[in-house]
């Protein structure tokens, strides 16, 4: 449960801090992970109006970007990988759900196929959560704001291929 001496150090007002706590999503007091990754479908279903280039660029310039935003508002907070910090988890949910955009070419907006929303949600919270091998070695070896952020990139990654057989699959 996080407390006022908890958010010590995060300043809402910062547009860097405030992207790094999922607009607010990770101040939730339980499950912040969860609610950041559930704040992060709308952003998905924006995403899915840009033609499918565009979205890989958006994943590279959110990434980079993030490496940047959770390394400031860590060392901000002077807690490493901070319960509140989230936008890792927006990044990793918008890596999983690449397979639909190229499975689905041409499905935008609402149009995208709830199920798969949803499945990709689900494959991205258990990656994240329990953290298989590389996931959990990165979590703990790997510092910074990259630190932050790899493990998500990773978990994603593997929800995506995960995903992408799922939909093969089950598209039949």
């Amino acid at each position: 449960m996080l407390n006022r001496d908890d958010l010590k150090g995060l300043k809402l007002s910062n547009p860097i801090h405030l992207a790094a706590v999922g607009f607010g999503s990770g101040l939730a007091p339980k499950a912040p992970g969860t609610f950041g990754t559930l704040a992060a479908v709308p952003f998905f279903y924006l995403l899915t109006l840009l033609n499918i280039g565009w979205y890989i660029a958006i994943l590279v310039i959110t990434s980079l970007a993030g490496f940047w935003f959770c390394h400031v508002t860590s060392e901000a907070m002077g807690v490493h990988d901070h319960k509140a910090i989230v936008w890792d988890e927006f990044v990793g949910y918008w890596i999983t759900m690449l397979p639909v955009l190229i499975l689905y070419p041409g499905v935008s907006g609402m149009g995208v196929p709830f199920i798969w929303v949803a499945v990709g949600f689900a494959l991205f919270r258990f990656f994240d959560v329990l953290k298989p091998f590389p996931i959990s070695w990165l979590d703990k070896k790997v510092g910074g704001g990259f630190g932050i952020m790899i493990d998500d990139i990773v978990a994603g990654i593997f929800a995506a291929i995960c995903l992408f057989f799922m939909i093969q699959f089950y598209s039949l």
